[in-house]
């Protein structure tokens, strides 16, 4: 045989099969018995298993998870995967052991290089769970320094594709086949084969640098619906907050508010005793409004705009826009700043930085479009 020791990588994706989420169990059969026809010809096997099909850390992080805690569920998530590699491989007869990077010890060996290289040379298959162990390290760096510990003599990476392409051949018909191809040319070309722990960073900066320019948008938005343009809606009453027995809480949370014609609100609290209170909260947003307590419910006269006071506020608009944009583009630059304290080529930073800067045209159009649509809605008459 060329290899003595193997370290294969198997993605959390490569053990969906047909499914969409999860653990499908005639693909992780099928990999055990491929598994054992290695270990047959008397090679070494190692293996690290990623946590995709369960939860990736990453993902989580951009949908408001803290990164940390993210990271450490995704490699829970590898340990579900691990655990399932050993059933299927004990069921034909395949001797493993599974070690993780953090301390599950009624499931798992902790991770002992010594005892890892112990377990290879008695010929059995040792799993790798856990990563690396730490935050803002992905499976692949786990895969590639598991590899260098026990000495092994390839990485061979299993995924849902049968090569390495220019880019992804579920989606492009048309994709490239490399048949060799060098690190630097993976990087230059932003391949994304396997992710080095600089490529996860720079991943992780643009994504934090999405999720500002979402908040400045949201941001923008909250701040436009202040800004009302003589018809009547109950959105003009959402930064109305009421002392709610004790709690500050949002009006629309305590009363019902409705438009009975397009110049008038109304306000009907759900317990009468606190007619007073809303009335008072109206009047301390400061929205220029005249709220009326009929002792059943509170009405408010929205007054048609005259022209000047619409061209007033499509100033104060202007004005949200621009500190929006500001936001965006601050985003951008504190990206920028962070994509260049990595250690990655040049190359690769520039496309990094045209990935942000796509971003940022993005955001800055959709600002655009949000403004249009508001300057419309108040000079309308």
């Amino acid at each position: 045989m060329i290899y003595k020791r193997v370290l294969l990588k198997l993605s959390g994706e490569a053990l969906l099969g047909e499914r969409s989420y999860g653990i499908d169990p005639k693909r992780i059969a099928q990999y055990a018995k491929d598994i054992k026809t290695i270990t047959d010809l008397g090679i070494e096997v190692a293996v690290v298993i990623g946590g995709g099909n369960i939860f990736r850390g990453v993902s989580a992080a951009s949908n408001g998870i803290d990164r940390v805690q993210g990271d450490y569920m995704g490699m829970l998530a590898t340990v579900i995967n691990g655990m399932a590699l050993q059933s299927s491989l004990e069921e034909v007869c395949v001797q493993t052991r599974l070690q993780t990077a953090i301390k599950i010890e009624a499931v798992a060996e902790p991770y002992i290089k010594r005892k890892a290289v112990r377990h290879l040379e008695k010929k059995r298959v040792v799993i790798f769970g856990g990563g690396t162990g730490n935050p803002f390290f992905t499976t692949d760096s786990a895969a590639v320094l598991r590899a260098i510990e026990i000495n092994a003599d390839v990485i061979l990476k299993g995924t849902r594709v049968d090569g390495v392409y220019d880019s992804d051949p579920e989606k492009n018909k048309k994709a490239k086949k490399y048949d060799t191809i060098s690190f630097s040319d993976v990087l230059s070309k932003n391949l994304k084969i396997m992710d080095s722990t600089a490529l996860e960073e720079i991943e992780f900066i643009i994504e934090s640098c999405e999720e500002s320019m979402t908040n400045a948008i949201k941001h923008l938005e909250k701040e436009l619906l202040n800004i009302r343009a003589g018809k009547a809606n109950p959105s003009m009453l959402s930064s109305v907050k009421v002392d709610y027995y004790g709690a500050t809480t949002p009006l629309s949370q305590i009363a019902n508010i409705n438009t009975p014609d397009s110049q008038t609100l109304s306000v009907q609290p759900w317990e009468k005793d606190k007619l007073q209170d809303i009335e008072k909260a109206i009047m301390v947003a400061n929205l220029g409004f005249n709220p009326m307590n009929n002792g059943e419910s509170i009405l408010i006269n929205i007054p048609p705009l005259t022209e000047e006071r619409r061209k007033e506020l499509v100033k104060i608009a202007k004005s949200e826009i621009e500190i929006a944009k500001v936001s965006v583009r601050n985003a951008r630059k504190d990206a920028n700043n962070e994509i260049k304290k990595i250690d990655v080529s040049t190359d690769q930073k520039a496309i990094s930085e045209e990935d942000v800067q796509s971003l940022t045209n993005k955001y800055v159009s959709k600002i655009d479009s949000i403004f249009a649509s508001k300057e419309k809605e108040i000079l309308s008459v």
